[in-house]
């Protein structure tokens, strides 16, 4: 029509590994590992599912390649910062990355081929360890403890039946009503009187738990 210009379509952005993977992340955010294929994935991005194989060779690269965007995402230990501060730190960083990406908590130290993300990230925790004064064999100890400590925080977390202070009372005070004062009496008064205080937050909790960890590290490199 005279007077109008036809609008060109906006150009695709090239297809590249690092693309794929950042998609497949967002799947696996959005519904889970196990809801990722090669056919949805190609779909999400808007191409046939052979182009995937020109940038990973199959699904088991693509769970590598997105471990190692997670381990990305953990803060990493700056050469000047004391141990104990690097590894809270680090320790608050992961869990904030596990939150985000739910599903990686069963894929971290699962992986065969590491990339280079995952390898720098164990290299400078295990370098932090060993600059603060720790032992090889302690410093295995503190990762396996602080490791141990944050994967499983996040994972019961996340199994929680409430996500916010509101859903906690509910669920709480639905589960009061089948506790008898004269058969559970700590557990009442730990719900009342603690659960059910305003401004709980579970996730509080990990913050303490964390803090006796690395007090009970200290004491053990002294």
């Amino acid at each position: 029509m005279a007077g109008k210009t036809r609008r060109r379509a906006e150009p695709r952005a090239p297809l590249t590994r690092e693309r794929v993977l950042r998609a497949a992340v967002e799947a696996a955010d959005e519904g889970g590992v196990a809801s990722l294929s090669m056919r949805k994935l190609a779909e999400r991005l808007g191409v046939e599912a052979m182009s995937l194989y020109h940038h990973v060779a199959n699904k088991e690269e693509i769970l590598d390649g997105m471990v190692d965007l997670v381990f990305a995402e953990f803060d990493l230990p700056g050469g000047r910062t004391g141990w104990k501060q690097a590894m809270r730190k680090r320790a608050l960083s992961a869990r904030a990355a596990l939150t985000r990406h739910p599903w990686a908590i069963g894929l971290l130290d699962s992986r065969k081929n590491p990339g280079p993300a995952t390898l720098r990230h164990h290299d400078q925790v295990l370098g932090c360890l060993r600059r603060g004064g720790f032992s090889i064999a302690l410093a295995a100890h503190a990762f396996s403890a602080l490791d141990s400590y944050i994967y499983g925080f996040a994972m019961q977390e996340q199994s929680l039946p409430f996500d916010d202070e509101e859903s906690l009372q509910a669920v709480a005070e639905h589960i009061l009503e089948g506790l008898p004062a004269d058969e559970y009496p700590h557990l009442r008064e730990m719900t009342e009187a603690h659960v059910l205080k305003r401004g709980y937050s579970y996730a509080a909790e990990f913050e303490f738990g964390l803090d006796l960890i690395l007090d009970g590290l200290e004491r053990q490199l002294s």
